[in-house]
């Protein structure tokens, strides 16, 4: 009998994880990612596992955001040595996420002791180092779309497209325990069948177990045109005013989109001649990598790129400025106006987008522009919610710039066409739903029933289901 115990990313958002238990497969994790929001020390210390990383045999891996990959290096250091399956694009962006993770986990673990040091307590122990992320991106063992690959003589295992980011997978495993085939599908995270670069999530009709993200399982985003205008509109008000626009980006995904649709803007003759800049090392790096991987991307979309004869995402906005060193980065605090600042990280708890903060946060002409998911607790949903004044750095800051949110960028299915992905499977497939804030999940599970009668459960942390 197969069983999947739920260790992260139950009835909340972040720290995807679940352990599937089989004969037929031996003990795999179905993602491994960390919590966010808060401290990075603390939270990395505090994420602690509740099974014995030695004993896990494998892990597979949906995609590489760091809520779905980032305990990786401490489930290597404290003792996982066995294959970590994902999709070729997801291990390309796993070294370059994991890596600028590690080397912000350091840097903050650096002053934690320092500040210990001072005050006469021990130093803190790193949970995992670069090295552990050097031995993750050894193990990992890479398999493309719509391929079967053989876990054992009775588990295999294939990855479909979720839509979500650059190389994001639909997990489907097929399991043969005493003659009897099952099957458990795990959505990943699913991506908006409207979105650009992204193609639309595969959709699949069979399944005994169904694991379902329900990120926005309480609501439908605005229709892509409807967000497109209004950020036109924003982007024109603020230049009017004149001030800069500072969006918190996903290094991953959402800086590739924004660098698109500004592009179209220009294109089109509707972008004011602001001064663009990529303000994030990392959002970079990942950029030149969906360069070397456009043939997975949107058809459609990649043609754009080429008709502009500009034929790398960087080079369809003309006016992009990468800013690479800490230098060039606060060279951007002498601009008074007419600058738009693409920067991690993308909930703002932490990244050069809170030192644009502190320089702009207090001037009633520019704009914050939120364009992802922010997850309780993070500086992003704090700002989102309303507050009048955060703290960053040791001090207290008004919060006076304009505070927009452009929903219909999310790279997250919303509550319909999450109910239009799962009604594809087959009568009688059991669903649980996870990665959802309690009331999104709620919202979901009532409306599944209301308009197609599917019955689902929202599993809790800890709780274990047979299939």
């Amino acid at each position: 009998m197969a069983t999947i115990t739920f260790y992260g990313a139950a009835r909340e958002v972040t720290g995807s994880c679940r352990l599937l238990q089989s004969p037929a497969c031996g003990r795999v994790l179905l993602d491994c990612g960390m919590h966010q929001g808060g401290d990075a020390v603390t939270r990395i210390k505090k994420d602690k596992f509740l099974f014995k990383p030695a004993s896990i045999d494998a892990v597979i891996l949906s995609h590489a955001h760091l809520d779905h990959s980032g305990l990786l290096p401490k489930l290597v250091r404290q003792g996982f040595n066995g294959h970590i399956y994902c999709t070729p694009a997801t291990a390309a962006l796993l070294n370059i996420m994991l890596m600028d993770s590690a080397g912000l986990y350091e840097k903050d673990l650096e002053r934690e002791n320092l500040r210990r040091r001072r005050s006469g307590r021990p130093p803190l122990s790193p949970e995992y180092d670069q090295e552990d992320v050097r031995k993750v991106i050894k193990l990992c063992k890479t398999q493309g779309y719509r391929k079967a690959l053989a876990l054992s003589p009775q588990a295999s295992l294939s990855f479909h497209d979720a839509g979500h980011i650059l190389g994001s997978a639909i997990v489907e495993l097929t399991l043969e325990e005493q003659g009897q085939k099952k099957t458990l599908v795990f959505s990943g995270d699913l991506g908006k069948p409207d979105s650009y670069l992204m193609n639309d999530p595969a959709t699949l009709s069979h399944a005994d177990l169904v694991l379902m993200e329900g990120t926005y399982g309480d609501r439908n985003h605005r229709p892509m045109e409807n967000t497109l205008e209004q950020l036109r509109v924003i982007l024109a008000d603020t230049w009017k005013r004149g001030g800069n626009v500072m969006i918190p980006s996903f290094a991953v995904g959402r800086a590739q989109e924004i660098i698109f649709h500004l592009g179209c803007l220009f294109d089109q003759n509707q972008l004011d001649p602001w001064q663009v800049f990529l303000d994030s090392p990392m959002a970079i790096e990942v950029t030149q990598v969906y360069d070397r991987w456009l043939d997975l991307l949107d058809a459609d979309d990649v043609k754009r790129l080429s008709d502009a004869d500009r034929k790398s995402l960087a080079g369809f906005l003309p006016t992009l400025q990468l800013t690479q060193t800490p230098e060039q980065s606060m060279a951007i605090n002498k601009i008074k106006s007419g600058a738009i600042i693409i920067a991690g990280s993308g909930m703002c708890t932490g990244g050069r987008i809170r030192h644009h903060f502190k320089h702009r946060i207090w001037n009633e002409n520019n704009t914050i522009l939120f364009v992802g998911y922010q997850a309780s607790g993070t500086l992003g949903r704090i700002i989102v919610d309303g507050a009048r004044r955060v703290r960053m750095f040791g001090e207290q800051f008004a919060v006076r710039s304009r505070v927009e949110t452009l929903g219909g960028f999310s790279a997250h299915a919303g509550q319909q066409e999450l109910v239009n992905w799962v009604s594809h499977f087959q009568p009688g497939a059991r669903l649980a739903l996870v990665h959802g804030e309690m009331p999104a999940l709620e919202a979901l599970s009532a409306f599944l029933k209301s308009s197609r009668g599917l019955d689902s459960s929202i599993p809790d942390t800890g709780e274990v289901m047979e299939f």
